[in-house]
């Protein structure tokens, strides 16, 4: 199980890893070992998460997220095929309790008749700058 906080946890079998070759420089290894590791989550379908939070997480995963629903995190910052499986872990948990937050409402609200007061006098002083250079000097 995958602790995410105390009331959720995702199953094991939920999580799909594939160990796949990494980019980038790593010298001869690089061409030989998978180390890099592509940790899939159903998000769509899974059993552990609220449906608003799957909602959320959707929205913010933004283009890690296939059309199907699938949550792919692609994780190849380290040398070694452990690390780079925690790390890919550790992203999926943090974008899961960033879901799990709820963000407030937004309360519209009005400006105060003080502050149109100082906008529209603080226009009223810029227009009264340039109409000062408008003006062309007299050669009398």
């Amino acid at each position: 199980m995958l602790e995410i906080t105390d009331k959720i946890a995702i199953d094991e079998r939920e999580l799909e890893e594939r160990f796949i070759r990494a980019s980038g420089p790593g010298g001869q290894n690089v061409n030989k070992v998978s180390t890099a590791v592509e940790l899939r989550f159903d998000v769509r379908h899974s059993g552990s998460l609220p449906l608003a939070v799957r909602d959320r997480l959707v929205r913010i995963a933004g283009r890690r997220i296939t059309d199907e629903g699938v949550l792919v995190i692609r994780a190849e910052r380290f040398r070694t095929q452990e690390r780079n499986r925690e790390d890919a872990r550790a992203r999926l948990i943090e974008l899961i309790r960033e879901a799990l937050h709820v963000p407030k409402k937004r309360v519209a609200t009005k400006p105060s008749r003080a502050a149109r007061a100082r906008r529209v006098d603080a226009k009223v002083r810029r227009g009264g700058v340039k109409k000062l250079r408008q003006s062309r000097p007299s050669f009398d």
